[in-house]
């Protein structure tokens, strides 16, 4: 289910061609980014539909930034008081911006206490508050799926399609979203190769989970496994997982900034996957830029050698 109020917040996704990137890479390039959101992300989506659905009067949520962002964000203008449980190695824009809302931020060692455990303790400190895993959720799906939608009536004629991949919510609800509009466009993952969970399961055919929170540079996908709901749409619509490794995440940035694209190292993984020697076929191939929040420092240093 599609929360109505969800369209009076959400920005059409930035359709845009990429000539540095497709020079690059010798193929057509079309870029889907969803760095104009209101929080920078394709995550207030997935935490506006969240909000507005629930019925409890309070949120809680454990989020790299993004979905904290838009977690608080949703819960400021819907009225709901949010806690948002990070990392204490988060990118500190992404602190800060989701202070700025007005949430409350409970920074935590992951290498003490995992996510799930801090949120299991305020749940059980505050059960009137709506704890959602940030992408293992139907009605985060849901709200991913607009960009599905978006997607398909766009009728971009492509041969694939890559969307970066952490715990699956968007990937999943893409292909929800394309499905529903009869789109048959080929859907891949790209996944950090430090935290190959859903490349793994993929393969396996059952859903693997990382040994402990990977450490990469793109700190979106820093998730121990994909979702179970996400699980049950991906195996069943995704055509393949590229892993990408460090140096492509850090290159993708690179040609996202000479195609006058500000990502963070989440969003720039489907453009490092076409970097490498697993990337797939097609002449006409877009890439979801997923979120754009990501410290001035690090981008400096990945982008311009920190200068």
């Amino acid at each position: 289910m599609i929360a109505p109020a969800l369209y009076d917040h959400v920005r059409p996704t930035d359709i845009r061609p990429a000539p540095s990137i497709s020079a690059r890479v010798g193929r057509e390039v079309i870029l889907i980014s969803e760095v104009g959101q209101l929080t920078g992300s394709f995550k207030l989506r997935a935490a506006f539909n969240l909000a507005a659905l629930t019925d409890k009067p309070r949120l809680l949520a454990a989020s790299s930034g993004n979905f904290g962002q838009a977690l608080a964000y949703a819960g400021k203008v819907l009225g709901k008081p949010t806690t948002i449980v990070m990392p204490h190695t988060s990118a500190q824009v992404k602190i800060d911006a989701v202070r700025s809302h007005g949430a409350t931020v409970d920074l935590i060692d992951v290498s003490v206490v995992s996510r799930a455990e801090r949120i299991a303790w305020h749940a059980a400190a505050d059960p009137g508050a709506c704890a959602s895993n940030a992408y293992d959720d139907l009605r985060i799906i849901a709200g991913n799926s607009t960009l599905g939608h978006e997607l398909a009536d766009a009728k971009l004629g492509l041969d694939a399609l890559l969307v970066p991949i952490g715990g699956g919510g968007l990937s999943s609800g893409i292909i929800e979203g394309l499905c529903a509009r009869g789109d048959p466009t080929p859907v891949f993952a790209a996944e950090p190769l430090l935290a190959n969970d859903a490349a793994r399961s993929l393969r396996a055919g059952e859903r693997l989970a990382n040994d402990h929170e990977p450490q990469t540079i793109a700190d979106g996908a820093r998730t121990i496994s994909v979702g179970a709901h996400n699980w049950r749409i991906l195996q069943a619509g995704l055509q393949g997982v590229v892993e990408v490794s460090e140096a492509h995440i850090a290159e993708g940035l690179r040609l996202l900034a000479a195609d006058g694209v500000r990502a963070e190292p989440t969003g720039a993984l489907a453009v490092g996957a076409l970097l490498g020697a697993a990337a797939p076929p097609g002449a006409r191939v877009g890439c979801v830029i997923s979120g754009g929040n990501v410290d001035a420092a690090v981008y400096s240093a990945l982008v311009y050698g920190g200068s």
